[in-house]
């Protein structure tokens, strides 16, 4: 009679730790679900959280009435550069301002090394590239605006080079700006020229070229005519443009692959300006470097 009662003790106990086991992990699968849901629902929420940045984002890249990004160049007089007063300021500059006006956009005036123009624009650090920026020869590369500057490429030389044609290049030492369409041009349409002469060395921008034209280092510099009336005019005597220009060109504002949504709400801004008058009234401010009689924009 005992060892029965002992036997059902023992299978009592047994059947109660079974039980007991199964309650447990029971309890661990619960539990792991558990926080299995909860971190997806925090995934779930920070990936919303990612989404809604990048729409964010998104929306400023194309102009959502928040902000307007332009990439120039800072030492592209009178285009885009640095006043007296510390602040950037230049034609293309003041045109995206008028433009920002009417969208209600906030101005976000970038200066970038225009080495690095395509890779700011196409990261989305910048909206536009909007500074003297020549479409010829760059016609697939990006969205563009309609022409709004004529423009032309020239040579510019000491008054006492002895220097007053292209062909007079042969054997001299040229400067241009790095990734310019100077460049392009000396490299492309114009390689024979470039061919003449005995070295051509780019420089990041014209300031700096400049200085080395007025030491003598180098003989001349190939630049658009609007900067080089600029520097003229701000250099003093002691510098010439020839005659004989490289060739005729327009400035657009270049925009990303695909960004036509912004391209054609700036396009119909540029035509309210030039309708009310705005255009011409900032270009006058710039007439001493020629600028009014370089203006293309045409009415549509």
């Amino acid at each position: 009679m005992k060892k029965k009662i002992l036997s059902g003790l023992l299978a009592g106990a047994m059947m109660v730790t079974l039980l007991a086991g199964c309650g447990s992990k029971a309890d661990d699968g619960a539990n792991t679900a558990e926080e299995a849901k909860e971190t997806i629902e925090a995934t779930e929420t920070t990936a919303a959280e990612d989404t809604s940045e990048e729409a964010a984002a998104e929306d400023t890249v194309k102009g959502d009435g928040t902000t307007f990004t332009v990439g120039f160049d800072a030492e592209y007089p009178p285009y885009g550069y640095m006043d007296e007063n510390g602040d950037y300021t230049g034609f293309d500059l003041e045109l995206a301002q008028a433009v920002c006006d009417l969208e209600g956009w906030e101005l976000v005036k970038t200066p970038i090394n225009w080495d690095s123009k395509d890779m700011e624009l196409d990261s989305g650090n910048i909206d536009c590239i909007w500074n003297g920026f020549t479409i010829n020869g760059r016609e697939d590369k990006y969205i563009w605006s309609d022409p709004y500057v004529n423009n032309a490429q020239v040579i510019v030389a000491s008054e006492d080079s002895g220097i007053n044609s292209l062909a007079d290049l042969a054997g001299k030492n040229v400067g241009v700006q790095a990734a310019s369409a100077a460049l392009n041009l000396l490299q492309g349409d114009q390689k024979a020229l470039m061919d003449t002469f005995a070295v051509l060395q780019e420089f990041p921008d014209y300031n700096n070229a400049f200085v080395e034209l007025q030491t003598g280092s180098i003989d001349a510099i190939a630049m658009d005519i609007g900067v080089a009336k600029y520097q003229l005019k701000s250099r003093g005597e002691g510098c010439k443009i020839l005659d004989e220009t490289l060739n005729s060109e327009k400035y657009g504002i270049g925009f990303k692959i695909g960004n036509e949504e912004l391209r054609d709400k700036v396009n119909a801004d540029l035509q309210t300006l030039l309708a009310n008058g705005t255009f011409a009234e900032i270009a006058d401010k710039y007439e001493e470097y020629g600028l009014v009689d370089m203006l293309c924009l045409e009415e549509k």
